[in-house]
């Protein structure tokens, strides 16, 4: 009996873990993409949100306003993704600086590996430094968010579950 209770409640313990590495994944896209949007609104940064719409939509609307909004819930959506590859690659590392170093990651996957399907993104060495830095800087803020809050939690979730076996096995 009380092997099958342990079992329900470490699979109720997964699902529910999972459900909050969406709830980051989502809130965090949510979140830094709006932080984007702002930069490119201020005009610290050439690249905005609406970036992720460019390979596929076609119109002016994708740079306006509404695109924008679009794609600020397109890139909460992805960062569901996002966040999944993490809680399983990383997800057991409790350090910012796992955090950052996903983030530069993320960073360099966008704007080297998938700039060819980008057609309106200029290259590096003429996007100019206040959009490299401040892109840069979003999405090392949006790691560590990402990271951070997905091992804080796993190792509140597991680490607790070790401690609770251990001091069971002592008595």
């Amino acid at each position: 009996m009380s092997d099958s209770k342990l079992e329900q409640d470490k699979q109720e313990s997964q699902s529910s873990f999972m459900s909050r590495v969406i709830g980051v994944g989502f809130f965090g896209g949510l979140i830094w993409a709006s932080f984007g949007f702002i930069a490119y609104y201020l005009n610290f940064s050439k690249v905005g949100p609406a970036l992720v719409l460019a390979p596929w939509a076609l119109g002016k609307w994708k740079s306006q306003w509404l695109g924008q909004l679009i794609s600020i819930l397109i890139i909460a959506l992805l960062s569901i993704l996002v966040a999944i590859a993490y809680r399983y690659a990383f997800a057991k590392i409790k350090s910012m600086l796992a955090g950052i170093i996903y983030g530069v990651a993320l960073w360099a996957i966008v704007f080297y590996l998938l700039h060819p399907i980008f057609p309106g993104l200029e290259p590096m060495n003429t996007i100019g430094k206040n959009t490299i830095t401040t892109t840069l800087c979003i999405y090392i803020l949006y790691g560590v968010f990402v990271g951070y809050s997905i091992s804080f939690e796993y190792s509140e979730r597991y680490g607790q579950a070790q401690g609770n076996k251990e001091s069971a096995q002592s008595s």
